[in-house]
């Protein structure tokens, strides 16, 4: 991701802007597709230490009260860590490199991990507390390309 704060978006019609992120915007689900540049251990919170191997994983994850806010909070490394996401996304080696959303009223998250889960490997318990998913987080190898076309159609 280049330093100036923006992700690449992908199926929205918003721009992710860590200074820009107090504007009323859409309701929906969201996707990250995060770079893990090395290969190393990380508390999760209670979830306890996972070993994540470099390479990219899909996050999925919800946003009902906006995808802007949401986002520009994940695109910060200093924040207090509440969810699973944040506790991996504050580790140096670790950045999104696009962000994927698609604007709905619906709560269609789980939905999207069991779609993705089909093809990837979950990192078991990842942001999947309050459901009943195995996961919301997603080892994809270096599949970099081609989610926009696949996370929601």
């Amino acid at each position: 991701m280049k330093k100036t704060g923006k992700a690449v978006v992908k199926k929205a019609l918003i721009s992710i802007d860590r200074e820009k992120s107090d504007r009323i915007d859409m309701k929906g689900t969201y996707c990250l597709l995060i770079n893990c540049r090395r290969s190393q251990s990380i508390q999760i919170g209670k979830l306890g230490v996972i070993d994540f191997v470099k390479g990219f994983y899909l996050y999925v994850g919800s946003a009902l009260n906006g995808i802007q806010r949401r986002v520009s909070r994940h695109l910060k490394k200093e924040k207090s860590k509440f969810w699973h996401i944040d506790y991996f996304l504050s580790n140096r080696y670790v950045n999104i490199d696009q962000v994927y959303c698609l604007e709905s009223d619906k709560k269609i998250e789980c939905h999207i991990a069991e779609k993705v889960e089909a093809i990837a490997e979950p990192v078991l318990g990842f942001g999947s507390s309050d459901c009943r998913c195995r996961s919301h987080l997603f080892f994809v190898c270096d599949r970099k390309e081609g989610w926009e076309n696949f996370l929601f159609t």
